[in-house]
């Protein structure tokens, strides 16, 4: 044992009552976590954890991620306690307009927070992405006597991560993995919101994890620090993911609410709060009471985490004299930073009116990319050669070889985005993941995630509308366009032809701060001539003028997202013929065309013409906005049909002759 027990127990009581009187404070919140799993986290943060306080951002460090982040007080408490900057005043500001410790853990808001949780399961899952980059990074750059990149996951897992479907998603890959870096505590204190577990929860998790492949452990008492601590020991060792089950007491200490619901997720009261700190002999006042043995118990962090940073520099230092190429080429990585020429000589595609399917050209531009770009990290749930994401000269990653770069998700779209998502919150890959737009649906939480955690995930979702065809409406996406452009900060792009999936990649490349969804077809689209329509590099705003055909001053403006923009192309044609001017405007991303300030919007959707149809085999939801009050839209507001591709589309009106007619009907 390490300190006293005196000494253990004062500073596991600070971390309680910091917790319980942050939600007292805020009249609002979850004291039973932090006052149940205090001593497992005080036994995680104080005894394993490597880290630095006062750099955050420090490559090396163990992650931490509070997969129960209802419980966000803890986590705030042990971030202010350790020393980050995380001022006592933000704990009293618990849950309040503009303060530093929102209800939830948000990435990015608060120094120390690994990744955006609360939305359960979610973190239990970015805890699989982190280990595997882990993993890829060490084989990759690790040399003998120098392991450089060689950190844990350490998690706090509770009832309802374990009960989410995208845990066993991902909790399943980890064990295949073999992702012995993963520990997992679990907060076993058999309660949930509605009360015992036993009335939804009752298989054996410890034998389900057994299942996937994991090492379990069981600690009868979460009092015992020591137990726990020897669990934690022994799961370092073990080459496999690790799951220690801590029965605990939710709300512990707590008069008359502990090992009850109530203790989840309201405030407990004066009353109550009052008589736990005198049942565990701590003073009722003040409020946020720190004692000085424990916060200077706890600050030892910062000069433990300053001398582990400085020999891991230094060693850095060692391995940059005897490896220079590589160590310069870590660095790049961790800091985010793009190789020189990583987008020269990416694939232009000659016009070609039979064309090339966007999912095709995209696994062009793709193996391209991975030659410029060794961080390129991905793979698709179970449907590389449907759409096209496998990197063809790179081998698979394995818990043989990390050092691949090709992931096999399975059939597990929700795990595959948060596995995603926690590769782009550990650095030093670019990670990509891949399905059908259809079953975007089944990963909307971590697309959403990492958008409002301003990640760089990139999304790659192919078969992209009714072009399916002979699927049918299971598998012809109709609604899920539109649901990913109501996602704030994703970027979605839907391009029209070969040369604008070449830009749409170059625009996630270089979006590592903001998600992107590229959209792309099943179905061959003619590759359009640059030398007749406006340069596919305009697609970087999103919205831009292909052509005006039939004159100068546009009387009608067709505009249309990916596939249809070959039909306004052929219909404006046929319009132009009749001596009808026409604006033809590709449109491939909503978000960035209203990036551009309101004098491009114009030159490209003229005010003065206010006759404007757009054309997407999607819902017409949104479409309004750019059309105007007298413009029309050619949408799908219904479900799809089974058969060929084309018939599809003619029944459904998305023809040349149907956008010619409606288009002549506006014009009378």
């Amino acid at each position: 044992m390490t300190e006293s027990k005196q000494l253990q127990d004062l500073a596991i009581n600070a971390i309680r009552f910091l917790s319980a009187d942050g939600v007292q404070q805020a009249n609002s919140g979850h004291p039973g976590l932090p006052m149940g799993a205090a001593p497992m986290a005080y036994t995680i943060w104080t005894r394993h954890l490597h880290h630095n306080p006062a750099n955050p951002a420090w490559a090396n460090r163990d992650r931490f991620i509070l997969s129960g982040g209802h419980g966000s007080m803890l986590l705030y408490s042990l971030l202010h306690l350790t020393g980050y900057d995380l001022a006592l005043d933000e704990l009293k500001r618990f849950r309040q307009w503009g303060s530093l410790t929102p209800g939830h853990p948000e990435f990015g808001v608060t120094p120390g927070v690994e990744t955006t949780t609360g939305p359960l399961g979610q973190g239990f899952a970015n805890g699989v992405g982190m280990a595997m980059a882990e993993a890829h990074l060490a084989r990759v750059f690790n040399r003998p006597g120098y392991e450089l990149i060689d950190h844990f996951v350490y998690a706090i897992v509770t009832d309802g991560d374990l009960m989410e479907g995208v845990a066993s998603e991902a909790a399943s890959l980890a064990g295949t993995l073999k992702l012995g870096k993963l520990v997992y505590l679990y907060d076993d204190n058999q309660i949930s919101i509605e009360g015992s577990t036993d009335l939804a929860f009752t298989e054996d998790r410890g034998a389900r994890f057994e299942a996937y492949g994991w090492q379990v452990q069981r600690v009868a008492d979460g009092l015992d620090v020591e137990a726990i601590d020897r669990a934690i020991q022994a799961a370092k060792l073990d080459p496999r993911p690790s799951l220690i089950m801590v029965r605990n007491i939710i709300g512990f200490g707590l008069p008359t609410r502990a090992g009850t619901a109530k203790a989840h997720g309201e405030p407990p009261g004066d009353a109550e709060l009052n008589g736990a700190k005198q049942q565990l002999d701590w003073p009722i006042e003040p409020r946020f009471f720190i004692p000085d043995e424990a916060l200077a118990h706890f600050r030892q962090a910062l000069g433990q985490g300053a001398q582990a940073e400085a020999e891991w520099q230094s060693k850095l230092d060692c391995y940059r004299a005897e490896y220079p190429e590589l160590a310069a080429e870590l660095q790049r990585r961790l800091n985010g930073e793009l190789p020189q020429g990583w987008n020269a000589d990416l694939p232009v595609f000659p016009a070609d009116e039979k064309g090339i399917a966007t999912r095709a050209s995209s696994g062009k531009v793709l193996n391209a990319l991975a030659g410029k770009l060794p961080e390129l990290f991905g793979g698709s749930a179970d449907l590389a050669p449907s759409t096209n994401t496998w990197m063809n000269d790179f081998p698979a990653y394995s818990p043989e070889q990390p050092e691949g770069r090709n992931i096999h998700y399975g059939v597990r779209e929700h795990g595959m985005g948060s596995i995603v998502n926690g590769m782009a919150y550990h650095g030093g890959v670019i990670p990509f993941g891949a399905t059908f737009m259809v079953f975007s649906d089944y990963m909307r939480p971590p697309v959403r995630l990492s958008a409002l955690s301003h990640l760089g995930s990139i999304w790659v979702f192919t078969h992209d509308s009714i072009g399916v065809g002979e699927d049918g409406p299971t598998h012809q996406p109709v609604e899920q366009l539109a649901a990913l452009r109501s996602i704030p900060n994703l970027v979605t792009l839907r391009p029209a032809d070969a040369n604008e999936v070449r830009v749409a990649w170059e625009i996630a490349i270089e979006n590592r701060h903001r998600p992107t969804a590229l959209v792309l077809t099943r179905q061959n689209l003619p590759t359009l001539d640059r030398s007749i329509y406006a340069p596919a590099e305009n697609a970087r705003k999103g919205g831009y003028v292909l052509a005006d055909l039939g004159g100068s001053k546009p009387q009608v403006i067709l505009m249309a997202s990916g596939s249809e923009v070959a039909l306004i192309v052929a219909a404006g044609q046929r319009l132009a013929d009749k001596g009808i001017a026409v604006r033809l405007v590709s449109f491939p991303s909503w978000e960035l065309f209203n990036d551009q300030d309101q004098a491009y919007r114009d030159s490209v959707l003229l005010p003065n013409v206010e006759l404007r149809l757009a054309i997407e085999a999607g819902l017409s939801q949104g479409w309004h906005r750019w059309t105007g009050l007298k413009g029309r839209v050619l949408g799908l507001d219904h479900y799809g049909a089974s058969a060929p591709a084309a018939e599809v589309f003619r029944q459904f009106g998305f023809t040349i002759e149907n956008i010619e007619k409606i288009a002549s009907e506006m014009l009378k």
